[in-house]
């Protein structure tokens, strides 16, 4: 319980601690900090420069927004900074740990820093490149639907997957092949969702697309098998005039995505690196380690902002999620 106390307010002394240093970074310079105050916290300012800082990180904020957002950011900069101050004050920002989660803090913004500007040699993706990417893309744009889906979790052992499979292919719908798996006392969970076609895996929407009304796959999963059955569906074409916004946005962080791995492997091979104790004999049984066979650190442009386009008017509910985000991950089911 105290090893738990202590790494939550290390967290939040970290999140308080970077945060102010990070507004403080943007107050100007001192001959018109005076000026630009917005409050005093006992001996502290917070200045109209860490409030604007804050409410630019902020997409979407309507002009008429901006003055009560201005209000809202600055009490949330009183309460931080109180914090700050009490945390100093009991020497927090001395505890190993949390000293230990701001160097941390302060790589990963550096990194991301770097990555953001190697990415801005990045071209924009050309009208041509667009419109291919459009046209190869039938599933998610010209033929695109809104898919109601139903999904089970089914906790099986492999002798029993050819029976479980010969009883989905016999049942009349989904209820008649849950209640047979309730009968042989085979585990299993469920859930439904409308799903718009960006708003599915890229790798899966393919072989969805392909599926008509009433159609079921199956596909194994770590503790058995999963049974997907498509409901229902109904067309709604999304044109290439509205889409354009988020392919470019896809196509451009795609490309910054790439440049940024690429230079990467480029400072590796230039760089010294030497695996010491257990990690050298895990790279020598395997053979050395490449930058693939390792979850790279959140450089890629994937974590730079991307405006999102403007809804389509009258838009269906699931069909919400037409951004560079969705196309780009999928939501899934779950």
């Amino acid at each position: 319980m105290a090893t738990r106390l202590i790494n939550h307010r290390a967290c939040l002394l970290l999140t308080l601690v970077a945060a102010a240093a990070l507004l403080t970074a943007c107050g100007g310079d001192k001959g018109d900090k005076a000026s630009q105050t917005a409050a005093k916290v006992n001996k502290e300012e917070i200045t109209v420069h860490q409030i604007n800082f804050v409410l630019q990180r902020q997409q979407g904020l309507k002009p008429e927004q901006a003055e009560a957002a201005s209000r809202q950011v600055l009490e949330r900069l009183i309460d931080q900074e109180l914090a700050v101050q009490k945390a100093q004050e009991q020497k927090l920002d001395r505890d190993p740990r949390v000293v230990q989660q701001m160097e941390a803090a302060k790589r990963e913004i550096i990194a991301r820093a770097y990555a953001e500007r190697v990415g801005e040699s990045v071209a924009k993706p050309s009208n041509e490149e667009i419109a291919k990417y459009y046209n190869d893309k039938p599933a998610l744009f010209k033929d695109r639907r809104i898919y109601s889906l139903q999904e089970l979790q089914i906790e099986a052992k492999p002798e029993q997957f050819e029976a479980i499979r010969a009883k989905l292919a016999a049942a009349k719908n989904l209820n008649e092949f849950a209640e047979y798996l309730k009968s042989a006392d085979i585990r299993f969970n469920g859930n439904q969702a409308v799903r718009a076609a960006e708003q599915l895996p890229l790798a899966g929407l393919d072989a969805i697309a392909k599926m008509k009304d009433g159609d079921s796959v199956v596909s194994p999963s770590p503790n058995g098998l999963t049974v997907l059955f498509l409901v229902g569906s109904r067309s709604q074409p999304v044109d290439e005039a509205r889409a354009r916004p988020a392919i470019e946005a896809f196509l451009l962080n795609q490309r910054k995505a790439e440049v940024v791995q690429k230079d990467i492997k480029a400072l590796r091979d230039s760089s010294k690196i030497e695996y010491v104790g257990k990690f050298a004999q895990a790279a020598s049984a395997a053979g050395g380690v490449t930058p693939a066979a390792i979850a790279p650190v959140d450089l890629a442009p994937s974590a730079v902002a991307v405006p999102t386009p403007a809804p389509a008017p009258a838009p269906a509910p699931a069909a919400s999620g037409m951004d560079a985000a969705t196309i780009s991950k999928g939501m899934g089911l779950k």
